[in-house]
């Protein structure tokens, strides 16, 4: 049976602590009651959100207006332009230059801020342009403990980008294995996605966060899965939060954008400088595409994870069908964990088939679902981990971690369930 967790749960703010921590010879300090997502009251350092609903901030974001244009347009402009002209010598409209700021990438930032509860956003290129540029937080000589059971795109950046530039990891069952032993003297920090992709482990992000403060360390928590509608990282203790902007906030599968959030003036300070200087900004089209896509997440993220139970139930029901990976499933591992931290379960599931042949079938047999890379857009999509997006992943890690050649990852849309289980009943009953 399977139980969706009631959005009235309420998540414990993180503890009343404060803590140090040195990276890259920056000092952040920061308050974990900067963590809490709605203004309570004016605190040195931090933005004053308007106490709007969530579905709300998904329109307006903290409430603050661009002054500039006097036209009345309800859908935010597009400031298609590169540069900016100054009034005078040492005078600015707060716009320079496009690599460093633009208005509509402006407006989407405040807007994932807004969501997140965190001091600041910075959009990216993409979900991997932004995991590049938080990269740079760090120096050769660094340590990072992350799980083991990441996107492929992750694992391949730090396995042959940043090892090569001096960086080490340990890569663990952080959903399982005890963290506190992989500890070393040169950890920065602790990297995870809860749930995993495309395995759907479910990582207690409170209890890493203890971890990570007792030792000084970032807590990094890639939150693409979940999206700020179903989880709030912050609130749990996490330090930096990532999305693949390209996923569940645009929404629509019709571009590219990453995300990283921060709660943490200093940190905002460091990645606006690195922004500026790799040149990765979110081009403006593009962030007025995401914009849009964000307007509509809460009514997406509650259709689609209605289609995935639905999905799952089906799933559960076929005898070619040897495991079902989706937190939702009651009495299931990560089941309670996942209910304590986040307000839903989401619409990603993963399944395993019972041979390889049939996996196979079912990609090519689908009539409405298409079989293709990335997810939490308005169309259902099949995926096959082994051969898309974990395919760098050294396949004695790929068998490991559990993705073999007969699983299969879904990601759930928005169309009639009815329809999605239909299409998977014809493409099971047509094999052999």
């Amino acid at each position: 049976m399977l139980i969706t967790a009631s959005k009235k749960n309420v998540i414990p703010k993180s503890g009343c602590t404060r803590y140090n921590y040195l990276i890259n010879d920056l000092i952040l300090r920061q308050e974990t009651g900067d963590f809490q997502s709605h203004a309570a009251g004016k605190r040195k350092g931090r933005i004053e959100y308007m106490d709007y609903g969530f579905s709300t901030k998904c329109i307006y974001g903290n409430g603050k207006d661009y002054d500039k244009d006097k036209t009345g347009a309800i859908s935010f402009p597009i400031y298609q332009t590169a540069t900016y002209a100054h009034p005078a010598v040492g005078q600015s409209t707060g716009f320079d230059y496009s690599r460093l700021q633009n208005p509509t990438r402006q407006q989407v930032e405040q807007v994932v801020a807004a969501l997140e509860g965190g001091v600041d956003a910075l959009a990216f290129a993409s979900g991997m342009a932004a995991i590049t540029a938080m990269m740079e937080l760090f120096r050769p000589g660094d340590h990072l403990i992350t799980d083991a059971d990441l996107y492929g795109g992750s694992i391949r950046l730090f396995d042959h980008v940043s090892e090569k530039n001096g960086i080490t990891f340990s890569h663990i069952d952080c959903a399982s294995e005890d963290i506190e032993p992989y500890v070393k003297e040169n950890t920065k920090a602790i990297y995870i996605e809860t749930p995993t992709n495309p395995m759907m482990n479910v990582i207690d992000i409170r209890k890493v966060s203890d971890i990570a403060k007792r030792h000084g360390l970032l807590l990094i928590v890639d939150n693409t899965f979940m999206s700020p509608y179903f989880q709030k990282p912050f609130e749990l203790g996490a330090d930096i939060i990532i999305h693949s902007g390209t996923k569940f906030l645009g929404g629509h599968n019709d571009t590219l954008s990453g995300f990283i959030v921060t709660n943490s003036r200093e940190i905002s300070d460091r990645l606006r400088f690195l922004i500026k200087t790799v040149g990765s900004g979110l081009a403006p089209f593009d962030s007025w595409l995401i914009l849009r896509g964000i307007k509509t997440l809460p009514l997406r993220m509650e259709k689609a994870q209605e289609n995935a139970r639905a999905i799952v139930e089906f799933l559960l029901r076929k005898t070619q069908v040897l495991k079902v990976y989706y937190p939702g499933i009651e009495g299931t591992k990560g089941y309670e964990i996942c209910r304590s931290q986040a307000s839903g379960f989401g619409s990603m599931l993963t399944f395993e088939v019972e041979s390889k042949e049939l996996a196979l079938h079912i990609l090519k047999s689908t009539k409405l679902i298409p079989f293709a890379e990335s997810l939490g857009g308005t169309e259902t999509l099949l995926t096959y981990p082994a051969t898309q997006t974990h395919a760098d992943v050294p396949e004695h890690i790929r068998i490991k971690n559990g993705i073999t050649d007969r699983v299969l990852r879904l990601s759930a849309g928005i169309e009639d369930k009815n329809d999605l289980t239909a299409d998977l009943e014809q493409a099971f009953s047509s094999f052999g």
